[in-house]
């Protein structure tokens, strides 16, 4: 008697590709979760990413569809380019805390405010990852960082900032949710809200992002395990997850 098959590997991920992300990272579950979702959708051969740079570039190894790869921080312009040039293409940027809340931040709101349809998948990990971690705008007080090295002081360096919170602020975004992969169920959770970020865009209601609380155990300075549990007792307690905008729910 044949097996059921219960699971199979997403197309939108190339069917050799080996993650070369750190071990304990959670890119490669989140590159899995878009390729899962844009299947189902039926829209593989639309999707169009618009990448920004760090670790989040590195996706350009693993992904079957189309992408680009934008300057730092520049991913919400270029998508916003993309998408009013090609209506059709289903658009969204893959960006990291440093690209999209510090170098990028301006263009980032702008595109939130303007109402861009297209989906952002915000990584935020608390730190610039690739480029050798240094402190970003989401690291939390008194975490150390390259750049920081002694924690971060909010009267030297200011507060960790909440995009989900700041993009609420604005009328024009349809949907804004955080949430994480740190628990099966966590992962279930982040797979519907990128999918109702997408279907969002299909469905031409306008600017969409899902933020999604990550670990970096390599500048973390932790292993897994450890990094796992700084994110469930720290990261979250600064960065709870839930939906902040879901204009679905007026309609």
């Amino acid at each position: 008697m044949a097996m059921e098959k219960v699971y199979k590997r997403t197309i939108g991920v190339k069917p050799n590709a080996v993650s070369g992300f750190c071990p304990g990272c959670m890119h490669g579950t989140i590159h899995k979760l878009i390729g899962e979702v844009v299947e189902e959708l039926g829209m593989l051969d639309k999707l169009v990413r618009c990448e920004g740079v760090g670790c989040c570039g590195l996706g350009q190894l693993y992904v079957s569809h189309d992408l680009n790869i934008s300057a730092h921080g520049r991913a919400c312009a270029v998508a916003t380019g993309l998408k009013r040039a090609n209506p059709e293409s289903l658009v969204y940027t893959y960006q990291g805390d440093g690209d999209l809340a510090s170098i990028g931040l301006g263009e980032t709101v702008s595109a939130a405010n303007r109402g861009e349809n297209f989906t952002v998948i915000f990584v935020n990990n608390g730190i610039y990852g690739m480029t050798g971690g240094q402190m970003a705008p989401t690291t939390l007080i008194g975490m150390k960082s390259t750049t920081a090295p002694k924690g971060r002081d909010p009267k030297e360096h200011g507060y960790p900032i909440h995009m989900c919170e700041v993009l609420s602020q604005l009328t024009a975004p349809y949907y804004l949710e955080r949430t994480s992969c740190n628990t099966p169920a966590n992962v279930r959770k982040t797979k519907a809200a990128i999918k109702k970020a997408f279907q969002n865009q299909i469905d031409g209601k306008g600017f969409s992002m899902v933020e999604i609380v990550t670990t970096c155990p390599t500048n973390w300075g932790m292993n897994e395990l450890k990094a796992l549990d700084f994110l469930e007792e720290k990261m979250l307690a600064e960065y709870p997850l839930g939906v902040y905008r879901d204009k679905s729910k007026e309609e």
